[in-house]
């Protein structure tokens, strides 16, 4: 798949273009209605389908205060999107300029720049633009001044209830993963950087490899059965959720960090994708750290059991 930083970088080969805008946090099953659909037209109309989105939530510009934790990161987002099998991702900039920019002016851009525009896929309730100022009607009546069909797409339901990122980020939050992963159509999944933490983990003979997952949406604090990747390769790991009380600490930090049984590689820098297994028990106070040492220990080989299972 191919990630452009503007309309202008697709080499269309005189194609026509077939798009679905959205911000697409999680890229669920109602994210995934309104890509194949551009898809679909693609194939029909031997286009080239491309994914509109946005390298952050519009929020952290135009409403800080507001900014959901994101469900996936944005390398994931990605590669999720590579593996639907689209041609291309405008990763858009989202910045105080762009926030600026009207729906109008935005579609009639997009209609200049891709030059054979065919046709625009979004959901039913999707707004774009400063101040809202697009919709499903607006981008109806440009395209059929400019040329191109539009698709408002419904949203999907399931369960009886209507599919949405702010619903699976409530899933994940109450540790409801496997309703997550239903509405997600795939096995929900972390991922980000390992950063260095304090060694503690190494110092007690399990060293762990600590996410940066600021802005993330986390499941329930505890510890976990799960599976690391990365890159092309996994391996067994033992996560752990928390804020640490057996360490004495004077603020109380949220770490995500995960250690992995037999594996002694330098990785800082790498993004690290854990996708949860099992989870064994609640985040808990050890009276010392020779405790929670020998905690550990136990959480390992109920892990191994886990995976034997």
């Amino acid at each position: 798949m191919n990630v452009i930083q503007s309309a202008a970088e697709l080499n269309t080969g005189g194609r026509k273009v077939c798009v679905a805008i959205g911000v697409f946090d999680g890229v669920h099953l109602g994210h995934q209605q309104v890509i194949r659909r551009a898809m679909a037209d693609a194939q029909q109309q031997d286009g080239l389908a491309v994914v509109i989105t946005f390298d952050r939530h519009p929020n952290a510009v135009v409403a800080p205060d507001r900014v959901p934790p994101s469900i996936q990161s944005l390398p994931q987002k990605l590669r999720t999107l590579e593996a639907l099998g689209v041609d291309a991702t405008w990763l858009i900039c989202f910045d105080e300029t762009f926030s600026q920019q009207t729906g109008e002016a935005f579609v009639r851009m997009l209609a200049s720049d891709f030059g054979k525009l065919y046709g625009v896929c979004v959901g039913s309730d999707f707004t774009f633009g400063r101040k809202r100022s697009g919709n499903v009607a607006l981008l109806n009546q440009l395209g059929q001044e400019l040329g191109f069909v539009v698709h408002g797409l419904s949203a999907v339901a399931l369960d009886g209830d209507v599919v949405s990122s702010t619903r699976i980020r409530e899933a994940i939050r109450t540790g409801n993963l496997y309703a997550a992963s239903q509405m997600l159509g795939r096995c929900y999944s972390l991922a980000a950087t390992v950063v260095q933490g304090d060694q503690l983990g190494r110092k007690l003979g399990f060293p762990t490899a600590n996410m940066e997952v600021k802005g993330m949406m986390i499941p329930p604090n505890g510890v976990y059965a799960a599976r690391a990747h990365l890159g092309d390769r996994w391996f067994r790991a033992v996560l752990n959720i928390g804020l640490r009380p057996t360490v004495s600490s004077a603020v109380p930090e949220l770490r995500v960090e995960a250690h992995l049984p037999g594996f002694d590689e330098e990785i800082y820098g790498q993004e690290m994708e854990i996708t949860f297994v099992e989870r064994i028990r609640d985040e808990q106070k050890f009276p010392s750290l020779e405790a929670l040492k020998t905690q550990i220990a136990e959480d390992i080989r109920c892990a191994g059991r886990v995976f034997e299972r």
